[in-house]
């Protein structure tokens, strides 16, 4: 029992998400004790704790947003010891004149271009204003400098120490939503070979739904990935270790292998196969009587597909040019009843057009892990 916990722990603790949260705990309180201690021992400030604050506002989860919230947190926290100068030298410290500063500051923190950090106007008022005014009103320069040198820091810290690469986790999205479709297909063909009846077509229909809403969160997640990337030095150090010609060839690979491209299509077979649930669910299938041969083919296809877009690795025919041969065949057929024309037909154009996605979806991602 001792020794699963631990197992489910070491696995826990490799998770590429949780790794950069402990790497984001750790960097905030580097960055904030580092712009402390200049803070307290360097500029021997009267006020030590705006450094270390603006340093714990511009350490984000990548180096993209450090620099964008970092300039927006050194803009709106400047605005902040400004305003608090202004009120306190001219109007003086009193609870009017401290509500006059939040309600300016906290109105100026809806201005688009800080909206993201204008709140640090207003708390930068109140740090300013509620610390003793008096003993401060010579020293307006120093603050702003303790709050640029806070910022510097906390970039600083976020560029130094292991910047996060978000693609490890957007690739286990994209891996866990296609092992989903797989074993979704997989499980319906093996349904499909035995009784089965509407309750199971509802739950597949509802586990296309779920797919849909983690298809949403692996969209969220590459989105992360793509700014992890920008202004990153790790990016850029990896590329220089690739040789040039192996660098364009990895480069025109992830190109086409590219997550968005990958999720696009992916969301595609979503649509194919909600739509392959609704003609199981819906169709001429009252009495369960199906043509036996179809039956066993079509299942063998869509079992076959369901293990290829799981497994790119995975030994199977051509599943589109199986689907083919099962339409001659059919045609062929004399003895096929009319009626189970439009029922068949239907799921054939579903899983022609699932086989597509499968093969692009497989090459993809074969194309994306080689690179």
């Amino acid at each position: 029992m001792q020794q699963n916990s631990r197992h489910q722990l070491s696995l826990l603790a490799r998770r590429p998400e949780v790794v950069t949260d402990i790497l984001q705990v750790v960097k905030t309180v580097i960055a904030a004790t580092g712009a402390w201690w200049l803070s307290d021992n360097v500029l021997n400030s009267q006020m030590p704790f705006l450094a270390p604050w603006a340093a714990l506002l511009t350490v984000h989860a990548t180096v993209h947003r450090s620099l964008s919230r970092g300039a927006q947190s050194t803009i709106a926290s400047t605005l902040g010891v400004a305003l608090s100068f202004v009120i306190g030298n001219y109007l003086g410290v009193s609870v009017w004149t401290f509500a006059l500063a939040l309600l300016v500051g906290l109105t100026a923190a809806r201005l688009p271009w800080i909206r993201d950090e204008g709140i640090a106007i207003a708390t930068t008022g109140i740090f300013v204003l509620g610390s003793g005014f008096d003993s401060q009103q010579p020293f307006l320069g120093e603050r702003i400098l303790e709050l640029c040198i806070g910022v510097a820091v906390g970039i600083v810290v976020n560029l130094l120490v292991i910047p996060p690469l978000r693609d490890q986790q957007a690739a286990r999205y994209v891996d866990s939503i296609n092992r989903r479709m797989g074993d979704m297909l997989v499980n319906m063909a093996d349904e499909l070979d035995d009784d089965w009846d509407t309750a199971e077509a509802d739950d597949w229909f509802k586990e296309t739904e779920s797919m849909s809403h983690e298809l949403n969160s692996a969209w969220q997640s590459v989105r992360f990935a793509r700014e992890s990337q920008k202004a990153n030095p790790r990016d850029r150090l990896r590329r220089k270790r690739i040789p040039s010609d192996e660098a364009q060839d990895s480069q025109m690979s992830s190109e086409d292998a590219s997550y968005e491209n990958i999720l696009q299509r992916v969301d595609e077979g979503i649509s194919h196969l909600r739509h392959l649930t609704r003609t199981l669910r819906e169709g001429s299938y009252e009495n369960g009587q199906w043509d036996t041969r179809f039956r066993e083919q079509w299942t063998s296809v869509v079992r076959d597909a369901g293990r290829a877009i799981a497994d790119p690795d995975a030994e199977v025919e051509p599943i589109y040019q199986r689907l083919e041969q099962l339409s001659v065949r059919m045609v062929e057929d004399k003895g096929l009843p009319e009626r189970s024309w439009p029922l068949y037909g239907s799921l054939i154009a579903s899983m022609q057009h699932i086989a597509v996605i499968v093969d692009d979806v497989a090459s993809a991602r074969s194309a994306r892990e080689s690179g």
